[in-house]
């Protein structure tokens, strides 16, 4: 396969792209999964003071110190609840290790190109979740992923990890 990691638009060579499926409250999203380190099972993060309240805090990966983002907070979508099913996705954004929390993670689907949707036009009513942020919509059968840039989200100066971090 073909494929480069830094695609991040999906199958620019014509064959289907995968992508990490999950849920955040009763939808479904999706992001690359070449984004994808590991999965984990959620645990106690370590409070960073002052930080966003979308940023839980930090946890210590194999002697690394990453920052987690519960993407509940993050996209608005109600108080978060943890339990047996709340999962952390180690993502490595161009080489910027971070966790986010979801709901859970159901598989990773292959899109093919016609399958990967423009995403609507949302307006700028639309505050809990900024379109720059979207790839599309994946539909595979009566199924809808909403399919998220991963590395733009991260690396926005709104969520503020890149360059603080970095720094």
């Amino acid at each position: 396969m073909s494929m480069t990691s830094d695609n991040t638009h999906g199958a620019a060579d014509g064959e289907g792209s995968e992508f990490l499926a999950f849920t955040l409250g009763a939808e479904e999203y999706g992001i690359d999964i070449h984004k994808v380190q590991e999965i984990r099972g959620y645990e106690a993060v370590t409070r960073i003071a002052n930080a966003p309240a979308f940023i839980k805090g930090v946890i210590n990966l194999r002697g690394i110190i990453i920052p987690v983002v519960d993407m509940r907070i993050k996209f608005k979508l109600g108080t978060p609840v943890y339990d047996q099913f709340t999962v952390v996705i180690i993502l490595n954004i161009n080489g910027r290790v971070m966790g986010m929390v979801v709901d859970s993670v159901s598989d990773v689907t292959t899109l093919a190109p016609d399958e990967i949707k423009p995403a609507p036009e949302m307006g700028s009513g639309v505050a809990s979740f900024n379109s720059e942020f979207l790839m599309g919509l994946g539909i595979v059968g009566e199924r809808m992923l909403i399919l998220i840039d991963i590395d733009r989200l991260m690396s926005s100066a709104e969520m503020g990890l890149t360059e603080k971090i970095a720094a």
